[in-house]
């Protein structure tokens, strides 16, 4: 839904002001034959000099619609993701599933992409099967189209896992997430990629 933040825009845009249309002008004269202006022909000609004022107010209200729609659309965007890893550090494997939209693709590093919910389902199941695995994540920045279908998130994460030797793996990594607005207008992730910021550490 589309929110209006009428005082600001009242405030940097104000709508112009009318004056009464003037009435019992003396008739002006051309080549010696008076010309008659009528009351109507007065009020347009005033009233559409105002034309470019009321054209910038509208369009001021649709940029202030269209900033508080995005900026509305990136702080869903950022509670859905924190829910999100909460959910895969619950190791909820339908939860965690249910963010990505059912074209989906991820792109583990080193590996080949997960195309599809049914493949990252598989994928995201035996991440959970792995001996210490947990994995947590943070996106710290969206940005969303004007348009209001089509955001990308970037951000953080940490994997950890246990090693050959049973020690603890733990790898920093950096994320870039592609989100759209699904026709029900709940937000699904489409695009999903990371890779390792540093070398493992034990």
């Amino acid at each position: 839904m589309i929110e209006f933040d009428y005082v600001t825009c009242l405030a940097v845009f104000p709508p112009p002001s009318f004056s009464p249309i003037p009435t019992g002008r003396q008739p002006r004269v051309a080549f010696g034959v008076p010309i008659r202006t009528s009351k109507l022909m007065l009020g347009v000609g005033r009233h559409m000099s105002w034309l470019p004022a009321v054209v910038g107010g509208l369009l001021a209200f649709l940029g202030c619609a269209t900033a508080g729609s995005t900026s509305d659309a990136a702080s869903q965007i950022l509670r859905l993701d924190g829910e999100w890893s909460q959910a895969a550090q619950g190791r909820d494997v339908d939860r965690v599933v249910s963010f990505w939209a059912d074209d989906a693709t991820v792109f583990p590093p080193g590996r080949p992409p997960v195309v599809g919910k049914a493949a990252i389902r598989e994928f995201v199941a035996k991440s959970f099967q792995t001996p210490g695995f947990s994995i947590s994540w943070k996106t710290t920045g969206v940005v969303v189209s004007r348009s209001g279908d089509f955001a990308y998130g970037t951000g953080t994460n940490r994997v950890t896992f246990s090693g050959p030797d049973g020690r603890e793996v733990t790898v920093e990594g950096k994320a870039v997430t592609v989100w759209r607005r699904e026709p029900e207008g709940v937000w699904k992730c489409v695009i999903d990629i990371w890779n390792d910021v540093s070398p493992s550490s034990q």
